[in-house]
């Protein structure tokens, strides 16, 4: 693997990882206010 292409791979693992965890952050997210919702009830 050149060391072009692995920057690539880095590149995009890193922007994966991000969505991955932005992905998570937003159900974790939902499901507060779901839980807070519930709870008012």
């Amino acid at each position: 693997m050149t060391p072009e292409e692995e920057a690539e791979f880095k590149r995009r693992r890193k922007a994966r990882n991000w969505a991955l965890g932005l992905a998570l952050l937003a159900f974790v997210a939902l499901f507060y206010a779901i839980t807070i919702v519930r709870m008012g009830d």
